[in-house]
């Protein structure tokens, strides 16, 4: 069964670093693009960052633009969010998604509106002095 899976998350001070991580079970990411959401309490989905199967090609929202990178390693069929410089307003739980169609277009919002099943559980990212 196709499953993502997301790993790295946990408690840091402001101005921190954590390594987010997607893995793929049960199927090879190369051709998909994967997006990061992330939901904080009581507030809706945000798109924060997706990269493209297709180009490479990655989008950020404005908010973490300079601080979160994006990339892929197709040999450990894994995805990564190395999210530096961490403020408060970070704190939400992060998951992956993918429409686990090929070539599929990498832009704003990305992932947001597919179903639970085309998203990971989620890791808590917390930011906290």
């Amino acid at each position: 069964q196709a499953q993502l899976v997301e790993s790295g998350g946990g408690l840091v001070q402001p101005g921190g670093s954590l390594r987010l991580s997607c893995t793929a079970s049960g199927f090879s990411l190369d051709y998909y693009t994967i997006g990061w959401i992330r939901q904080a309490p009581g507030k809706e989905p945000e798109g924060v960052s997706c990269i493209s199967s297709a180009d490479g090609r990655t989008y950020y929202t404005d908010s973490v633009k300079g601080r979160f990178t994006i990339s892929r390693d197709n040999a450990k069929n894994t995805v990564y969010l190395q999210m530096n410089s961490l403020k408060p307003e970070d704190t939400a739980v992060y998951h992956c998604a993918s429409d686990f169609v090929p070539k599929s277009v990498c832009k704003a919002g990305y992932g947001i509106s597919l179903p639970d099943d085309y998203w990971g559980r989620g890791t808590q990212v917390t930011v906290s002095s």
